[in-house]
């Protein structure tokens, strides 16, 4: 086999991989979702913006009260990236949720977590 079809076929062995990957982090993203929803409560979910910066999801699970009843976040660049609870939410109202107080050395999780508490689409 000649070097452009080896790096042909290393590309395409490159390109599953990533496909496999990324649906293993959506599956991971929809089974965590599956179990907030669980709760019984209404879900909001805040997503920081960004092109090549490591993007946060934050996923809030409210009762009527507004009150957090579960939470998790992803945040990262790869596809590796796994949903971690983030106890210091949890049993809080929305109102009292200070975005700059929680995280405060990470912009894009600060700005995640104030869409998912604004609720805004």
């Amino acid at each position: 086999m000649d070097p452009v079809n080896s790096l042909i076929c290393l590309a395409g062995v490159a390109w599953l991989g990533q496909i496999a990957l990324g649906w293993m982090q959506i599956r991971r993203f929809n089974q965590a979702l599956a179990d907030l929803a669980d709760n019984n409560g209404s879900i909001s979910i805040g997503r920081s913006a960004g092109r090549f910066k490591p993007r946060v999801v934050v996923v809030l699970s409210l009762d009527d009260d507004r009150r957090v009843l579960g939470n998790f976040l992803m945040k990262g660049l790869t596809v590796f990236s796994r949903p971690q609870s983030e106890g210091m939410l949890t049993g809080k109202l929305a109102s009292e949720i200070r975005p700059e107080i929680m995280f405060p050395r990470n912009k894009s999780a600060q700005q995640a977590l104030a869409l998912a508490i604004s609720n805004k689409r």
